[in-house]
């Protein structure tokens, strides 16, 4: 693992001519919107590593945080098109804080070149141990519309909309107790004050292994290796349900096209690499197959998840501020 901000400078490998002259001596700057710490810090260094051994140069890594993630994002949107600044793009930056806010600060599909994406975030429902099973809770929900809690993260967020839909499709009812992030959240659903929440696997592992939280299934539309036994909730009786968080790459618009087919490439190498799928899956990331990377992919996936969101928070009765 290398450290925050740790500059790799290698020979670079052929790249189009439009990019022979990137990154040359030049600083690329990586811009996460997060403070240090998590899965975040992961990914970064992923793609940090990744560009580095393809194109050479130096990558550093930028913690911008704040705004929830709008404010790195309004900084790449600003930063000059010429390669040097990059925004390490999240599921929050363009499928959700563009609804939640009245105005962000930027348009999350024309503001920005979408290089790629890089991997999906695996996401469980956890609960107190005292709950066995995904039925068993939601039918104590259904007997009791409003007397079980689930934690969040936040309202809004990733960790809130896909409780919404659950409870809707099991014509169940829970209190909604929203907090500034994981940690407390998971301490009162280890403590038993709330019943039950969304985390990511690479937070919760320890509280999973430890048996201070049951987990209940997968949130993903698909099963995660990481836990191969453990279902998914779509497999439980509810078919189409899925949400999975992401992490991609955003260039500033008007970035040149060999710019941008450099860093697909330097991250379709990284993402085959067999060491980095495997820090991933230790953190509970799941590294984008190559049918789903390049633009299109990335920018249909946005379109549709923001028709999605919009529905959600329509159906949770969330606001723009």
């Amino acid at each position: 693992m290398l450290s925050r901000r740790t500059a790799l400078a290698v020979p670079a490998l052929a790249l189009p001519a439009a990019a022979q002259g990137w990154p040359g001596s030049q600083t690329v700057s990586l811009i996460i919107p997060y403070a240090p710490g998590g899965a975040s810090d992961v990914v970064g260094r992923v793609v940090q590593q990744s560009l580095a051994a393809a194109l050479g140069g130096t990558f550093i890594l930028e913690n911008r945080a704040g705004a929830s993630t709008t404010l790195a994002a309004r900084l790449v949107k600003a930063a000059r098109p010429d390669g040097n600044m990059l925004l390490l793009g999240t599921i929050a930056t363009f499928s959700l804080a563009p609804l939640a806010f009245r105005n962000p600060g930027y348009d999350p599909l024309a503001d920005f070149a979408h290089v790629t994406q890089v991997c999906d975030t695996v996401t469980l429902l956890v609960a107190n141990p005292r709950w066995e099973s995904l039925e068993q809770l939601l039918a104590a929900a259904r007997a009791r519309p409003g007397a079980l809690s689930y934690a969040s993260w936040g309202v809004g967020s990733t960790g809130h909309l896909p409780m919404v839909e659950l409870l809707r499709l099991a014509g169940a009812d829970m209190l909604h107790v929203p907090y500034t992030g994981s940690p407390q959240a998971m301490t009162d659903t280890m403590a038993g004050r709330t019943d039950c929440m969304l985390v990511l696997l690479a937070a919760g592992r320890a509280q999973i292994e430890a048996g201070r939280l049951r987990p209940l299934g997968i949130s993903n539309p698909t099963r995660s290796d990481a836990l191969p036994g453990l279902p998914t909730i779509a497999e439980q009786g509810f078919p189409g349900f899925g949400m999975a968080g992401w992490y991609s790459i955003q260039a500033p618009l008007g970035t040149p096209e060999g710019v941008l087919a450099g860093i697909r490439r330097g991250m379709a190498a990284g993402l085959a690499d067999g060491d980095a799928r495997r820090l991933m899956a230790t953190n509970g990331l799941t590294p984008t197959p190559p049918e789903q990377q390049g633009e299109a992919p990335l920018k249909a996936r946005i379109t549709r998840e923001l028709e999605q969101h919009r529905t959600l928070l329509a159906r949770a009765g969330v606001q723009p501020e």
